[in-house]
């Protein structure tokens, strides 16, 4: 889906990158912020995920690197429609599409700028470790005890559950993609996330001493970056949105990281 604007522009573009699992084009995430950006003069294109909607192939057995691949070829149709006057094409990576954005940017010399919205900074069996606690501790499991299944369920789902899945994702760690990208990059967490863990993947991005990376820590939000925490993914809290407008708008220059 392609959200164009009326006018002549030009106007800066975003491709939205989907997060793990099938996307439908109905989820209030993505569309509550694509109708945000367009509100404010971005063009937005919503491809949908390879495997989701009228997509071919299987995300289950692709790889991050194959992801990568899909996100470079809509920034090309993009460059190709030559009835939108464009003045920068980026990427906006969410959840797991926050793992994908680097490897594309590093891979293309037609990405002007990457956002990334609470994706992982740490390698994926991590995560999946630290999202496996968490879970379970909302089921009722004390901190130790949760501690010690979530290494058993983390490795059911590596090893049975989602075999295939991890086949193809393999030991993936994001931050030597990380250090390759050029362009201006806003990373943006939630500080209450039970699904990423976001002061350490904050911490390793800001170990990489970047000058165009930015990232900001939402206190009060989880993974949907909502506010008030815990109020469902359609409640994408204002001041990210205006965030996100703002460094694409702007193409980075005036987003600077808080203290």
């Amino acid at each position: 889906m392609l959200f164009v604007l009326e006018g002549p522009g030009p106007f800066p573009a975003a491709v939205i990158i989907h997060g793990a699992g099938t996307r439908r084009r109905d989820n209030g995430w993505y569309l509550t912020l694509t109708r945000d950006l367009q509100s404010e003069g971005i063009v937005v294109l919503l491809p949908d995920k390879r495997g989701s909607e009228k997509s071919g192939g299987a995300w289950r057995t692709a790889s991050l690197e194959d992801l990568a691949t899909d996100t470079i070829a809509a920034v090309s149709f993009l460059q190709r429609q030559d009835n939108l006057a464009l003045s920068r094409i980026g990427i906006i990576g969410l959840s797991q599409g926050e793992q994908v954005a680097p490897i594309a940017e590093s891979q293309s010399n037609d990405i002007d700028f990457v956002v990334n919205v609470v994706g992982s900074g740490v390698p994926l069996r991590d995560q999946l470790l630290y999202e496996e606690n968490h879970n379970l501790r909302q089921m009722g499991f004390l901190p130790g005890v949760s501690n010690l299944f979530a290494w058993f369920s983390s490795s059911y789902l590596v090893h049975v559950g989602q075999q295939d899945f991890w086949e193809a994702v393999g030991e993936f760690d994001p931050l030597p993609y990380c250090e390759k990208v050029t362009a201006p990059t806003l990373m943006l967490y939630g500080a209450e996330d039970t699904n990423v863990n976001s002061s350490k993947s904050a911490a390793r991005i800001r170990g990489l001493a970047k000058p165009n990376m930015v990232v900001e820590v939402f206190k009060g939000s989880g993974h949907a970056l909502e506010q008030p925490v815990n109020m469902g993914n359609q409640i994408f809290r204002p001041d990210a949105r205006d965030r996100i407008s703002q460094f694409v708008l702007e193409g980075g220059e005036a987003v600077t990281a808080p203290n």
